[in-house]
């Protein structure tokens, strides 16, 4: 605790109420708007007010002592801890516009034609001089420019981006869509410090942007027959995280002109939107290999039934593990599944908030769960890697690239060849449709009649080992 020959120090009552005021040191002014410290202690007391003061004493000496450190450094030559340096600034920018006048970098008042408006605000500091004619050392430095903006790293604009100008991106995600997102942006910060370095972001110039542009190039098309080349997807994702980054920091602090040194450098039309990641099943094998009894008995009821009702709905395997109870609507004329807008997750997009008809093995499978996968709630990737590690063991994969996303595909390609019209196709899917809206995409019994056009029959044992087991 602090101590003080004087038990009343930087106490002032003031109507019956105490005040704890004090001087701030001079070698500090710069970092305050004021050369005095006055706080209310919300008390009459005395007794209270002493204590209170003892706190506020004990708070200030240890931040003024990793101020003066800072200073410290600086004199030394080592850059001033980035949270004080911007404090410092942004009291300069308050001082001067307090005394009417825009904060101008040093150098941008040494130009030519800045000698009247240096005149004027030297005309300034001499009126806000006090009677004895001393200048105010840090209205000096406040007008004439002689505090330097502070230099923010590409990591701490990460760190600012994340914390303060992202969070309202983020207040419909989950907690793992939130991970998720913070290791991307995580990792593409990475990638960029590894090849360009961690600069301030005010030095990142076009050649930096070529620079990094060019090390995603040989990522994609990599001169080594026998390197593994990076998906253009992969690469537009961190390459833009970092473009986006340094617009919207520059918009954040107030420079919303300076020209983005990634501007115009994107892999969105190198992706190749012909081809699948994931095949989709054929058929005949989800016929003769799915849709027989006897296989899934080893199987827990997520790995069972969750892919069951990928099959005739096309679902993400996200939306059908995150599904409520209230959003699987078994009792309804048409029996349906709803993807819904929510509070607590953000669907992919905007399109993908729809409605199902469930139909053939989807409906039996999810009569099965009328409550979802809770155990799966908001594990998505959990989910995947358990379900397509099962189905590998089992021999259901036709190959090294299937896996249970491509249940979705299949869906799709199913539609298609069943001359489904594009409009649902494109519904049902979830996707943007390009072509302009007229209607809702018709009744859920349209939809229902149109998809157990594609269906695939369901035989009738399919389900007595699992309901037997269940009844034991």
């Amino acid at each position: 605790m602090a101590q003080s020959t004087d038990v009343d120090k930087f106490l002032k009552q003031r109507s019956g109420r105490y005040y704890y005021y004090r001087r701030v040191p001079t070698r500090l002014r710069p970092f305050y708007p004021s050369e005095f410290i006055r706080i209310a202690l919300g008390t009459s007391s005395l007794e209270v007010a002493r204590a209170r003061r003892d706190e506020l004493v004990d708070a200030d000496e240890s931040y003024w002592g990793k101020l003066r450190l800072s200073l410290d450094l600086e004199r030394m030559g080592e850059p001033m801890d980035m949270e004080h340096a911007r404090k410092r600034y942004e009291v300069a920018k308050a001082r001067a516009l307090a005394a009417g006048f825009r904060f101008r970098a040093m150098d941008e008042l040494a130009a030519p034609g800045m000698i009247d408006e240096v005149v004027s605000r030297l005309q300034a500091i001499e009126r806000r001089a006090p009677s004895n004619g001393a200048l105010n050392e840090e209205d000096v430095a406040a007008m004439l420019g002689a505090v330097e903006e502070p230099k923010v790293s590409v990591s701490e604009a990460m760190e600012i981006y994340q914390t303060k100008i992202a969070p309202p991106l983020l207040v419909k995600k989950s907690p793992q869509q939130r991970r998720r997102w913070k290791a991307t942006k995580d990792l593409s910060l990475k990638y960029f410090v590894d090849v360009i370095g961690d600069l301030a972001m005010v030095d990142i110039t076009r050649e930096h942007g070529q620079k990094y542009y060019d090390f995603w190039n040989s990522e994609v098309s990599p001169a080594d027959p026998a390197a593994k080349p990076k998906q253009p997807k992969t690469a537009d994702r961190h390459f833009g995280d970092i473009r986006r980054l340094y617009t919207d920091y520059f918009k954040y602090v107030g420079d919303e002109t300076r020209l983005n040194p990634f501007r115009n450098l994107t892999f969105k039309d190198r992706r190749n939107r012909g081809t699948r990641k994931y095949p989709p099943f054929p058929d005949k094998w989800v016929r003769e290999k799915i849709l027989v009894p006897g296989w899934y008995e080893r199987l827990t009821d997520e790995m069972f039934l969750a892919p069951l009702m990928i099959i005739e709905t096309g679902c993400r395997p996200g939306e059908i593990i995150n599904l409520r109870p209230e959003d699987i609507v078994l009792d309804a004329k048409i029996p349906h599944l709803v993807i819904p807008d929510r509070e607590d997750r953000e669907v992919k997009t905007e399109t993908s908030v729809r409605r199902i008809p469930l139909v053939g093995i989807s409906l039996e499978a999810a009569k099965r769960a009328p409550n979802g996968f809770p155990k799966y709630h908001d594990k998505t990737n959990a989910f995947s890697a358990a379900a397509n590690a099962a189905y590998r063991r089992l021999g259901l994969f036709p190959t090294d690239r299937h896996v249970i996303y491509s249940f979705r595909h299949s869906f799709e390609d199913r539609m298609k060849e069943g001359h489904v019209d594009y409009e649902l196709r494109m519904l049902l899917m979830g996707h943007k449709n390009d072509r302009p809206e007229y209607g809702t995409g018709g009744s859920l019994e349209y939809q229902r009649k149109e998809l157990l056009k594609i269906a695939h029959r369901v035989p009738k044992n399919f389900f007595r080992a699992f309901d037997a087991a269940r009844a034991a």
